[in-house]
């Protein structure tokens, strides 16, 4: 659905609960998709991807997970990114919110309140 907010997350990130609370608080339906049970399609991330400036901005480089798999000192061109990112969510900078081919990525209001603005009006 083009107007339906997306925000990819889980459930112990301060950010992804950030921009459900956002989102509720101005009555804007967004759809929690929780990273840890489904990730983002090839289609999905490659959409985001071009969104937000590339693979590299969607790489969570100082995260726990990183760390866990011992990533932190890689540097992947785009594809590998976006092969390690579909591979394992986790790996993503959260939150990810998406309405259609817009997308923000981590914790922005500003950001949020464009993509809500957006979708109250294609919503009518």
């Amino acid at each position: 659905m083009p107007n339906m907010i997306q925000i990819f997350g889980h459930p112990k990130c301060q950010g992804t609960r950030a921009a459900q609370r956002f989102f509720s608080e101005r009555k804007v339906k967004a759809e929690f998709v929780d990273v840890r049970e489904r990730g983002l399609s090839r289609g999905e991330l490659e959409v985001v991807a071009r969104a937000v400036g590339g693979a590299s901005a969607l790489w969570d480089g100082a995260g726990k997970r990183v760390t866990e798999r011992g990533l932190q000192h890689i540097e992947p061109n785009e594809e590998r990114l976006l092969a390690l990112l579909l591979e394992d969510p986790l790996l993503l900078r959260t939150p990810v919110v998406r309405l259609g081919a817009k997308a923000i990525v981590g914790r922005d209001e500003a950001g949020w309140k464009a993509l809500a603005v957006e979708a109250k009006a294609a919503a009518g």
